[in-house]
């Protein structure tokens, strides 16, 4: 029986491909539309910003970028030249920043039987926590671990505060990154919980499901949130503007290949699955 249930968030419990391409692309056009400067020319300036703070969701990055800086000035007139451009990327990511289907009915019938849900997650806390609150999940994820968040440039307040009022945020380590089963048991130790006692679901064989049966813990893959990588079109720009450096890439590419054999017992394509996969109980140890 299982009372403890692992899940990684991007891809898994909501499509954050689809939020971050048509907000981010939104954004990126109509800055081109307005400052007159090519989407080529943007894009690698934005790359170096996005690996300077390891996001590609960085809330400031247009007050970074030299050629609008160049054209500007400060992050005021930026701003303010720019406002139709943030407002493009606030009105996509609202659109499109839902659950996939049965996944809240589905943490919600867990949460009755009493199973203890901690997200896990390698985006920063920042913008984990807004996720976590616009989708209505604050309280039904107990504990959710995530990097810490990048510093902000000074002189600047958040124009809006997400810290969670019932989830807890703990964080990874710095610069620890999936797959590491080590991180994996030290989740599961922090909440007095054995690998036995635990699942894990998550979108990716090669991070999510080779790190835990790394860890000893049954993996369930979320076939359902890998389907961006069918559009290659699109995937193209997150590759084009990542945070990710050339030796992160590598590290990546190595770690493909080492997993490349690594498939999970269980395979969904719908959240509610998991319910008929294991028999779940309540947790009675303390968090």
């Amino acid at each position: 029986m299982k009372s403890v249930l692992i899940t990684d968030l991007d891809n898994t419990l909501f499509d954050w491909f689809t939020i971050w391409h048509a907000s981010f692309s939104a954004m990126l056009n109509e800055v081109s539309r307005i400052s007159n400067i090519p989407v080529s020319e943007l894009k690698p300036q934005i790359k170096q910003i996005h690996q300077k703070h390891g996001t590609a969701e960085y809330a400031f990055v247009l007050e970074e970028i030299p050629s609008l800086i160049q054209k500007y000035g400060g992050r005021e007139q930026i701003n303010k030249a720019l406002d139709s451009a943030i407002h493009a990327y606030r009105s996509e990511r609202k659109k499109h920043l839902f659950l996939y289907p049965t996944v809240l009915d589905t943490l919600l019938e867990l949460k009755r039987l009493g199973v203890l849900i901690i997200g896990y997650t390698e985006s920063k806390e920042y913008y984990s926590n807004y996720r976590v609150s616009k989708l209505n999940l604050d309280g039904v994820i107990d504990i959710l671990f995530s990097p810490e968040d990048h510093s902000i440039p000074a002189g600047v307040q958040p124009q809006t505060s997400y810290n969670l009022n019932k989830t807890v945020n703990r964080h990874t380590p710095y610069g620890e990154v999936k797959p590491n089963p080590k991180i994996l048991r030290e989740i599961i130790s922090s909440v007095n919980a054995m690998p036995e006692d635990c699942v894990y679901i998550g979108d990716s064989e090669m991070k999510d499901i080779a790190m835990a049966l790394d860890a000893g813990v049954d993996a369930v893959f979320a076939n359902y949130g890998n389907k961006h990588f069918i559009s290659g079109t699109d995937y193209n720009l997150l590759r084009e503007v990542t945070h990710w450096t050339d030796a992160e890439v590598e590290n990546e590419r190595k770690i493909k290949e080492e997993k490349k054999d690594v498939h999970a017992e269980f395979v969904i394509e719908e959240f509610s699955e998991l319910l008929n996969l294991f028999v779940f109980t309540e947790f009675n140890q303390n968090v």
